[in-house]
């Protein structure tokens, strides 16, 4: 796999960038009748510098996809996706809707008429407005906390803390094998595992992998 991508590149230069520039010893107005009609002389050169900027510095984006990159794609694609996850927590600017029935009971509302109304109220207003605006940022983090905690499960043999005892197969061919085509399937340690601690810690590693799916359009900064 290779994969090169560059930021996001923004080539324009305002008409009234330059004007501003042009007219440093005061502020302009953008709707006076001169800087108007400057503008739109600059406006054709404006456009044409974006054009060649963009063609000099496009934007990269390049993903070359090997053959042996698929033949276990979810281990392939975990490590990539898990510090992703990590730095969006740790720099983003703002927080996604998350439904009050995908996060505990201790983050939910009473209704889910005041959690709708959360849209109505200004953060600035008053400390109940403020409150409303923290439990969004709160219920997104703990989205976020479970991703990444089931990224990072994929990410290690975690199945390896409840085997009691690991299971082995017998591969050693028996007499009353002799005239068999296939040795039979035999345990020579059958092993033991704790099953019920095993399930959910696959229901949790499950329910994160559903959060990543069902809020990726949210995954912004």
């Amino acid at each position: 796999m290779r994969v090169y991508i560059s930021k996001y590149r923004n080539h324009w230069v305002s008409p009234y960038t330059i004007l501003e520039k042009v007219f440093f010893w005061r502020e302009i107005e953008y709707d006076e009748p001169l800087i108007d009609k400057l503008s739109n002389i600059l406006n054709p050169f404006c456009i044409g510098l974006q054009k060649v900027l963009d063609f000099v510095h496009p934007k990269i984006d390049y993903v070359k996809i090997d053959y042996w990159d698929t033949w276990n794609m979810d281990c392939t694609l975990s490590p990539i996706i898990l510090p992703m996850l990590k730095q969006l927590k740790a720099t983003k600017h703002g927080s996604g809707y998350i439904d009050l029935e995908d996060v505990p009971e201790n983050l939910r509302y009473t209704t889910t008429e005041d959690y709708d109304a959360q849209e109505t109220f200004d953060f600035y207003k008053d400390e109940s407005a403020k409150k409303i605006n923290c439990d969004i940022h709160v219920r997104y983090d703990w989205a976020l906390d479970e991703m990444i905690w089931a990224f990072e499960q994929l990410n290690m043999d975690w199945e390896d803390q409840y085997w009691i005892t690991r299971p082995e197969i017998d591969l050693t061919k028996h007499e009353d094998d002799e005239d068999k085509a296939v040795t039979p399937f035999r345990w020579k340690v059958k092993g033991e595992c704790d099953w019920d601690g095993r399930e959910k810690h696959q229901q949790r590693i499950n329910n994160g992998l559903r959060l990543f799916g069902k809020y990726y359009s949210s995954l912004w900064d």
